[in-house]
């Protein structure tokens, strides 16, 4: 079993929300990899590097991801560090990989570069330009297809994931036509 799409990007592009919307448009289950490590360790991601450091994270994150790519069938999100794992790389190859692009002044509205962030915990703002620019290449290679999400919605930036999945076969079309729209001005 593969995923049907994987969703990658920086922290605040919108992997998790737009994650939730698309598994619910799609009608499957979505699964997101730091939800799963942070309920497989029963402490946030945050206590993880505090306590067991950074090496000892991306070994968890990395058995996490590896084995929901090969066992998840519908939406994965991903952490924005994962695809910078060698072995996640190659297991991503050959997937359907979405992009989420995000702007720092997007990023920074949506996750608060707050303490949850413990990669962004020192001068968040220059800390995730660092991360974004040394990323970047990485997040670009791996994608198949790339959603810019600055200023819009999760379910603007879900909805367009479905026309581009209903392009490529993937699913059929009515699955767009059978899923409720906010009206005009309303937020989702």
């Amino acid at each position: 079993m593969k995923p049907l799409v994987i969703l990658i990007g920086p922290p605040g592009s919108g992997k998790t929300s737009v994650g939730a919307r698309l598994a619910e448009r799609l009608d499957v289950a979505l699964e997101d990899t730091d939800a799963r490590i942070e309920a497989n360790e029963g402490r946030t991601i945050a206590e993880i590097f505090i306590d067991s450091g950074e090496p000892y994270f991306r070994d968890v994150e990395r058995a996490v991801v590896l084995h929901a790519v090969g066992a998840h069938g519908g939406v994965l999100a991903l952490g924005g560090g994962s695809p910078m794992d060698p072995e996640i790389q190659a297991a991503l190859t050959d997937r359907r990989v979405v992009f989420l692009d995000v702007g720092i002044a997007d990023a920074a509205k949506r996750v608060g570069f707050d303490a949850s962030r413990p990669l962004l915990a020192v001068n968040p703002r220059a800390r995730w330009v660092a991360l974004m620019k040394e990323r970047r290449g990485t997040y670009e290679a791996l994608a198949t297809h790339r959603v810019d999400t600055a200023g819009r919605s999760a379910d603007e930036v879900a909805a367009e994931i479905v026309e581009l999945l209903i392009a490529e076969g993937v699913v059929p079309a009515a699955v767009e036509s059978a899923v409720p729209h906010p009206a005009p001005g309303e937020s989702s």
